[in-house]
């Protein structure tokens, strides 16, 4: 695919988000950038999630992990189903009842000051380490394919990719979000489902659904070691908890979910949101194990991360399939770093800042513009450092590796706020969040190097157990 082509693909893109932005901004003000005025369709929040969830690491890293792992991944996606239940019976209803702005404020409410902006922390370091694992495995097939062939340096790249971000966010915010998400989560689902119509077409597979199911590479259920990380119990039970702190208790999806008009809307969104999520996972997968064979069969030397961007764009598939690809890629990545970006905003302004208490309005739009320029700076910084440090790994294993440090607290906060009537000593709520990770990392540590057992992503539950015991530990009598 030739890179003007690429270049004047993203022009095209971006002019149709920009004039999304221009339309849903007009008369903005903090309340549209934070909640979109409570008047998001639900309908139009469930479609948009599904891109934010999935992300370019999905449209890239799922389809590669197939050849490793097979669909072992489907555990966890079956495992989200459990998550999403009790985020739409347990969560939605609390945070409704409260009538929240950032969903960290019930910890204020239930322990004190210091549990508020330590969980406020943990969200705005997981987000922001999240979000540019996720734009750098973009940022770095943008470059491939695009920035390589005019000498332009990565950082260029980055900042170019920020850039346009910020240019649709800054006025309208969530709201502008809401419906460019949907714009971008049906043009990804468009590209997915081109891309295996080429590939089966190219294979001459007349039959999809039973060449998947007769494939090696579709085994999906691992029940036989339970010291493994794919284990089933292990992956499934990884998947609620996984759902329920990077949904449920994660700022960036839950503030979509608090646009709705009300706490009905924003259950039927939830509900619908979980049926079409576990469907694209499955097709991600499906994917994958047509690129893996499509690559054996072809001679094509591309693994992980590489393997869908080298096949759909220097394979033999056509300009069609390269275009649907760039066009998924870009609206894979925007959809999941637009509300990553409008979070960390409304996080920091809310959550640390607290300037919901100043009573200038035109002050309070002053400091969040401010603010939402300073985390651009702070995304491209971390993705530039990332990038030279970043391992042979597939980037969505290090994403749900580092969420089981950094979400685990979080995990452990809202479980003892929600299934006890215990206080614990709020000043030592920050020191317990911080030594849980510590403590977890060591556990696994000697865990794998004494028994053989790894606890793979179920670490997130360890982490939450630990917090859990702390807070318990260091109860107010």
């Amino acid at each position: 695919m030739q890179p003007l082509y690429i270049v004047l693909l993203i022009i095209g893109y971006f002019s149709l988000l920009l004039t999304i932005s221009v339309l849903t901004s007009k008369s903005a003000n903090n309340t549209t950038f934070f909640k979109a005025n409570n008047s998001s369709p639900w309908y139009l929040v469930a479609f948009g999630m599904i891109g934010a969830s999935l992300s370019g690491v999905t449209f890239i890293s799922v389809p590669g992990w197939v050849a490793s792992e097979s669909m072992s991944y489907m555990q966890m996606v079956l495992g989200y189903i459990v998550g999403y239940a009790i985020i739409g019976l347990v969560l939605l209803p609390l945070y409704y009842r409260l009538n929240l702005t950032s969903i960290y404020t019930y910890l204020q409410d239930r322990f004190g000051n210091s549990a508020y902006k330590t969980g406020a922390s943990f969200f705005l370091l997981s987000r922001i380490i999240g979000a540019s694992f996720r734009l750098f495995l973009v940022a770095n097939v943008l470059q491939l394919l695009l920035f390589d062939a005019y000498h332009i340096p990565f950082w260029i790249t980055v900042t170019i990719t920020i850039l346009l971000i910020w240019l649709y966010t800054f006025k309208g915010g969530i709201k502008t979000i809401v419906w460019t998400d949907t714009l971008q989560t049906l043009f990804m689902l468009i590209a997915v489902g081109v891309c295996i119509y080429s590939v089966s077409n190219e294979m001459e597979i007349s039959n999809l659904f039973s060449y998947i199911s007769n494939n090696e590479l579709s085994k999906t259920f691992f029940f036989n070691d339970l010291k493994s990380g794919n284990y089933f119990w292990k992956r499934f039970l990884a998947g609620a908890f996984v759902a329920i702190v990077m949904t449920g208790l994660d700022q960036d999806m839950m503030q979509k979910n608090l646009t709705c008009r009300n706490l009905k809307d924003a259950q039927k969104n939830m509900f619908w949101f979980t049926i079409v999520l576990v469907v694209v996972n499955f097709l991600f997968l499906a994917l994958g194990v047509l690129l893996t064979d499509y690559a054996q069969q072809n001679g094509i030397n591309a693994q992980k991360d590489t393997l869908f961007p080298i096949i759909a764009t220097k394979g033999t598939l056509g300009i069609t399939t390269a275009i649907f690809f760039v066009l998924g890629l870009i609206a894979a990545a925007y959809s999941s770093a637009d509300s990553a970006l409008t979070s960390l905003t409304t996080s920091f302004s809310i959550d640390i800042l607290e300037i919901d208490k100043n009573k200038n309005q035109q002050q309070q739009e002053k400091i969040r513009k401010r603010i939402h320029i300073i985390f651009s700076l702070i995304l491209i910084i971390t993705i530039l450092i990332f990038k030279y440090f970043i391992a042979d790994e597939s980037v969505i294993a290090k994403i749900f590796t580092f969420a089981n440090y950094t979400y685990g607290p979080l995990l452990g906060l809202y479980a003892f706020g929600l299934f006890t009537k215990l206080k614990s000593k709020d000043k030592w709520i920050p020191l317990i969040c911080i030594l849980s990770p510590i403590i977890t990392y060591f556990l696994n540590y000697f865990s794998l190097i004494l028994y053989g057992f790894n606890f793979g992503y179920a670490l997130l539950i360890v982490n939450g157990c630990v917090t859990f015991i702390g807070l318990y530990l260091l109860k107010r009598e």
